[in-house]
């Protein structure tokens, strides 16, 4: 190895050592995979931050008598936190620098999965509901605020998410990230936060999005996000030109296929994992509007019954107190209850059910 290369390298914060051992990686199969581990201690940061704040908040309502729900915080913990740790420390991150599919599924993962795994856990709702009044209030009101809904609108997330994603490969972004560890650092966060910022505001039960955006109007949101969602891999599968080239030259190991071929291999991946992803997506939000109709229609059949007993009582008060006259039909009306004289569909219930 030169020594330009090796000041290269000492500057870029990687070893000239660690360079050799990854070109003397073993070939990466199936049956090896899980084997290879790495310690990515900014990952490991991020993971006890967040798994603490979370934790924090399930405990504090707990001490107060409330309850949270033990599915959302096994899926924040599994899916969210192990979801990012798996990207950042499996084989993936082991061979990302020396393979480019393994760094294409790694960032698909943060940019896709790990934030549907974050925003099932509903963390907003959690610190809204377990930060003291005081600082709950400006929490809200910075979530929903004007900047933060311009961001949070799926559209306008929905286009950072693909201008992330194609800045990330058709830029020199990507192959400076890969000799400076703290730009891939930073690369892994930026991935992060830009599917989150997709997710978080169509699962959450807190309303940071517009009264119309409905759960209707959320699905089309969805389906739409899976179509833009390919888009990167098929660009990546496509391309003519090979995505950081010339590191990819000079770190593959022997046994590596073609850059082609292996750009191929990440961009097919990317857009399996793109559409995959959205399908229990869809299902997510089909849930939840039908738990949204199911309370709105037993809500109203609890208002109508406690409106139907006052409204039975009314004919016989009036019979009591009024003489044996022939009644005004005008008068009749007026006491008699909506629904007995209601044409749709909800009239002819409350009739069915009159004793």
């Amino acid at each position: 190895m030169s020594g330009t290369q090796q000041l290269i390298e000492a500057v870029a914060g990687q070893s000239p050592s660690q360079s050799v051992a990854a070109t003397e990686l073993p070939q990466l199969t199936w049956g090896n995979f899980p084997s290879h581990w790495q310690l990515d201690l900014p990952a490991v940061a991020l993971v006890v931050v967040l798994g603490a704040l979370y934790g924090w908040g399930v405990l504090r309502l707990r001490r107060r008598g409330e309850q949270w729900s033990v599915a959302r915080t096994a899926v924040f913990a599994v899916l969210g936190l192990g979801t990012i740790m798996f990207a950042t420390m499996s084989a993936l991150a082991v061979y990302d620098e020396v393979l480019f599919w393994p760094a294409a599924v790694q960032n698909i993962l943060l940019d896709l999965i790990a934030p549907l795994g974050l925003a099932l856990g509903d963390p907003l709702s959690l610190a809204l509901r377990a930060l003291p009044e005081r600082t709950a209030g400006p929490v809200r009101r910075a979530m929903t605020g004007k900047v933060a809904r311009i961001l949070a609108f799926p559209l306008v997330s929905s286009a950072l998410v693909l201008a992330s994603e194609l800045c990330v490969y058709f830029t020199p972004y990507f192959e400076t990230a890969l000799r400076v560890g703290a730009l891939h650092q930073l690369m892994y966060l930026q991935l992060l936060l830009a599917g989150s910022l997709f997710v978080l505001p169509l699962l959450t039960k807190e309303e940071l999005l517009p009264k119309w955006c409905g759960h209707p109007m959320r699905a089309a949101f969805v389906f739409l996000d899976g179509l833009i969602d390919a888009v990167p891999g098929i660009v990546v599968m496509t391309s003519g030109s090979v995505i950081a080239g010339s590191w990819y030259t000079r770190h593959a190991p022997a046994w590596a296929p073609d850059l082609h071929a292996d750009q191929q291999l990440g961009g097919g991946a990317m857009i399996t994992i793109a559409e995959l992803v959205g399908v229990p997506f869809l299902m997510v939000i089909f849930v939840q509007w039908f738990r949204a109709e199911r309370a709105e229609t037993a809500a109203l059949d609890r208002r109508l019954d406690a409106e139907l007993v006052p409204a039975q009582a009314a004919p016989t008060a009036v019979a009591a107190t009024t003489a044996p006259a022939a009644e005004d039909p005008a008068e009749t009306e007026l006491v008699r209850p909506w629904w007995e004289s209601d044409n749709g569909v909800v009239g002819e219930r409350m009739r069915r059910q009159r004793p």
